[in-house]
């Protein structure tokens, strides 16, 4: 991080803004990886162990998710009203209830109300929170900040995947639930606690940032239009990929290729995704927010294209899982970048949460949907399904760009 970047941070807070980054992007990794990414390494332990159904096993999860949305424009709000620093304190320790609700009770009952409870951890914790807050600490300088933390967060699910397979195997899922509850108690809540001190919120602080002032002012129909706008472009991208991640080895099996080969592939998603953060953040300033947008949503209808257009070949595979993991990558950079640009720092909370919460419905039931289109047609065609939301997902991206292709300076 260059310099200048840091320019005014010490009168915001006694801890250098890259001591910000690292700390939280600690708790994301955590955050994400004992929440969201644990059930993909757990799943089959808790089955083997409970006999519960998979509905059961998963359909917690999507309720989670969903709660999520459906709470998200308020836990906007929430950021804005009282900071991120004690919406992210309470979200480590509603994570650690969660998680402890259902190691220490592994019935069926207590199952779905700790994941209810992670579905409201999950919103006050990670990415949306965690944008918030740096936002509320470097104004509209906080898109490099966002670039940064989005590194950390892409290696939640290579580091708790294998962590959660081999702690279940060694110590049982609920004691690796446990477990993970004290890491949201002693790393994640001090850390919050400690590092997110200038993270105020209205209520507290009546002089925001200097960066703050700056802000892009749209008129109120302008502002919701493309808040619509970019509403949708996030919810059907979210969709695809939240249905193709949940059944991307299956996928990949059922388009042809072997075991093997389908795990392959579908772990060639991560690297991408991580190395498209680097070069987004090797860029600088030069690109412009919604320049960025483009080149996000744009990616997975390309990817896509170009694995149907193969004819679902093994070259065409390796550069779908490229594409779309470098796709997923910078679209969670765009989510943060973009709202930033067009709307300024001011209520960015609620903004976020808005934007975010169809997202997170339809997240919520992006799995089951794939599944039942799986069920009922090819591969082939459920790939050129997805095809076609992602489409539209880029058109309601280029829609934006084309109204608002000025908004915002060069280096937000």
């Amino acid at each position: 991080m260059e310099q200048s970047d840091l320019v005014g941070r010490d009168r915001l807070t006694p801890l250098p803004l890259w001591i910000v980054i690292c700390g939280l992007g600690v708790t994301q990794i955590i955050g994400w990886g004992t929440t969201y990414y644990a059930l993909g390494a757990l799943s089959q332990d808790i089955a083997a162990t409970t006999g519960w159904s998979t509905a059961l096993i998963f359909g917690a999860f999507s309720a989670a998710l969903l709660l999520s949305g459906l709470i998200s424009p308020w836990a906007g709000r929430l950021v804005d009203r009282v900071g991120g620093r004690r919406v992210m304190v309470a979200g480590s320790l509603l994570s650690a209830a969660g998680l402890a609700i259902i190691g220490a009770f592994p019935y069926p009952v207590t199952y779905i109300i700790g994941w209810l409870v992670l579905g409201l951890a999950m919103r006050l914790a990670t990415y949306d929170a965690a944008f918030a807050s740096l936002t509320q600490i470097a104004g509209t300088g906080a898109r490099r900040a966002i670039s940064y933390l989005t590194l950390f967060g892409g290696l939640a699910s290579t580091v708790f995947w294998p962590a959660s397979h081999y702690l279940s195997q060694g110590i049982g899922w609920p004691n690796t639930l446990l477990a993970y509850a004290v890491l949201h108690l002693v790393l994640c809540l001090p850390i919050h606690a400690v590092v997110l001190g200038a993270a105020q919120g209205e209520q507290d602080s009546k002089a925001a940032p200097s960066g703050m002032a700056v802000a892009a002012a749209l008129a109120d129909g302008a502002r919701r239009k493309a808040m619509a706008l970019f509403a949708a472009a996030v919810a059907l991208n979210g969709l695809v990929f939240s249905a193709i991640s949940a059944h991307a080895v299956p996928l990949f099996a059922a388009l042809g290729f072997r075991g093997e080969e389908a795990v392959f592939m579908a772990a060639l998603i991560g690297p991408a995704q991580v190395a498209s953060r680097v070069g987004e953040i090797l860029m600088g300033g030069r690109l412009r927010a919604l320049d960025l947008g483009l080149i996000a949503f744009g990616l997975l209808p390309v990817a896509i294209v170009i694995f149907a257009g193969l004819g679902f070949s093994w070259p065409a595979a390796i550069a779908f899982a490229l594409l779309y993991g470098a796709s997923n990558g910078l679209v969670t950079i765009a989510k943060g970048a973009v709202p930033l640009a067009l709307f300024g720092p001011k209520g960015y909370g609620e903004v976020l949460g808005r934007i975010s919460a169809p997202n997170l419905v339809l997240n919520a039931a992006a799995p089951l949907l794939f599944a039942l289109l799986l069920a009922a047609a090819s591969a082939q065609t459920a790939i050129m399904i997805a095809g076609a939301s992602a489409l539209a997902s880029c058109l309601f991206m280029l829609w934006l760009a084309r109204l608002h292709r000025h908004a915002g300076p060069t280096s937000v």
